[in-house]
């Protein structure tokens, strides 16, 4: 997705996984708001911005502005759409037209709120309202607004099938006691610390190999995201030598940092590594702007790090004394400030669908809402093409 979409200049975004009881991601929802209430954005336009960072991958639509979702549900959607319509307007006739229209191409609406409404198979309630009594019989609930890991817990034990939101919030706390198979997940994630600290020092290539080829399936991960269509490359790379004659050490610094932030095993980790992915794009993207290439590495690298304390259940001050890091990372991370950090601050807030939020922060980057969504787009679009 390399195109850009001056309708975005009017919305704000947000977005967060939906989230199985397994605990596997099932879709990425979408929530767009209108900056400016009293205008109805072009509806034609938004669904071609979304359609095109969203080609295939399932999306959930959760549209905050009522003349817009009534201009989508009078469009034909695609198939892999599923379109959130808040309960105080399924007694909209003409609304209800659309959902009917949308439903016999295959669109499925969720029912946000409590409603007896006919037709809706699914339901999204926030955590209050389904801890307010049981959901309507028959109707399978998503529960949306989830901030933590407890958010999660009350979820699956009212019973919910999935929950829209992050299992993470705030500043790591370390847990009481270390999960099942945690030396092993240890031992797996250290190959990849050391062959980062071995590509820092500069070290020759048959050592680098030598440190991969302890874990063949990381060696086989690393290769499949330098030939994803995001990566972009001209070449099919064919080995790990390979890599590093087209790359270089530093931008091959930069993949090892992805495979670091994505190489859990842990299955309760998938919602958390599926964020920093995220986090890591759309960072590296709002700097396009720099002149600097490093600097660009950096903020991706920055964003794919702001959540290894959650991953590797240690805080970011210990984290950091192994793991190399620029220092401009490390003041983000640790110190809490330095040039990144507003930038992870920005990220933070579209994850948590904040409209103030995001706007306070675009306006202390001086960047433009267009700027920013349309780069919102493109990292959700390339995540999709890595995973």
């Amino acid at each position: 997705m390399n195109s850009t979409h001056a309708v975005l200049g009017q919305l704000a975004l947000g977005y967060a996984p939906l989230v199985t009881r397994p605990l596997d991601i099932e879709a990425t929802r979408v929530t767009v708001f209108a900056l400016r209430p009293e205008a109805t954005p072009a509806p034609a336009e938004v669904l071609a911005a979304l359609t095109d960072a969203f080609p295939a991958k399932p999306v959930v639509l959760n549209v905050a502005h009522e003349g817009l979702l009534k201009g989508l549900l009078a469009t034909s959607l695609p198939r892999h759409f599923r379109v959130e319509v808040p309960a105080f307007l399924v007694g909209d006739a003409e609304l209800a037209t659309h959902i009917q229209a949308r439903a016999a191409e295959g669109v499925v609406t969720l029912l946000k709120g409590r409603s007896e409404a006919p037709g809706f198979k699914q339901i999204v309630l926030d955590l209050s309202d389904l801890a307010s009594g049981p959901a309507p019989a028959g109707k399978t609930v998503l529960v949306s607004g989830a901030r933590s890991s407890d958010d999660f817990k009350q979820a699956w034990d009212k019973g919910a099938a999935g929950v829209l939101g992050w299992p993470f919030h705030g500043e790591f706390d370390a847990p009481a006691t270390p999960p099942a198979g945690k030396d092993t997940q240890a031992a797996d994630l250290q190959v990849i610390v050391e062959l980062m600290s071995r590509v820092d020092q500069g070290e020759d290539v048959e050592r680098l190999e030598q440190t991969l080829k302890r874990d063949p399936s990381l060696a086989f991960k690393l290769l499949r995201y330098m030939n994803s269509a995001a990566f972009g490359l001209s070449v099919e790379v064919s080995s790990f030598r390979h890599a590093i004659m087209l790359l270089g050490y530093a931008r091959l610094r930069r993949w090892l940092a992805l495979l670091l932030a994505t190489a859990s095993k842990e299955h309760a980790m998938r919602p958390v590594m599926f964020a920093a992915l995220r986090r890591g794009l759309l960072m590296e993207d709002l700097a396009k702007s720099m002149a600097e290439a490093e600097l660009r590495d950096e903020m991706f690298i920055c964003g794919l790090f702001s959540l290894l304390d959650h991953m590797l259940r240690q805080p970011f001050e210990k984290l950091l004394q192994s793991i190399p890091v620029p220092e401009r990372v490390r003041q983000a991370l640790v110190d809490q400030n330095g040039p990144y950090k507003p930038y992870l601050d920005l990220v933070q807030a579209i994850e948590n669908e904040s409209v103030f939020d995001t706007r306070t922060a675009i306006d202390a980057l001086m960047l433009s809402p267009e700027e920013v969504n349309n780069a919102v787009l493109r990292a959700l679009h390339k995540a999709g093409q890595l995973e």
